[in-house]
């Protein structure tokens, strides 16, 4: 079970994201994870990524997918 958000999940995350075109900037990624985890989109415009804090790599999986219904 994953405790904590550190450099090394965010890097895996950016992995994702950069070749996606989306930009660091506009992703907001809590240091706190969460069963499940959750991607959505803040009022703000942001891109919330919460990580699954029970399985991290089933997560990064599905990321790419739920980024592109995002839009």
């Amino acid at each position: 079970m994953l405790t904590e958000v550190t450099l090394r999940e965010i890097e895996r995350i950016f992995a994702i994201t950069d070749p996606l075109g989306i930009s660091r900037e506009a992703l907001a990624i809590p240091l706190l994870p969460r069963p499940g985890g959750r991607v959505r989109r803040t009022p703000g415009g942001r891109i919330e990524i919460v990580v699954d804090a029970l399985d991290f790599d089933a997560f990064l999986a599905r990321l790419p997918e739920e980024l592109r219904r995002l839009g």
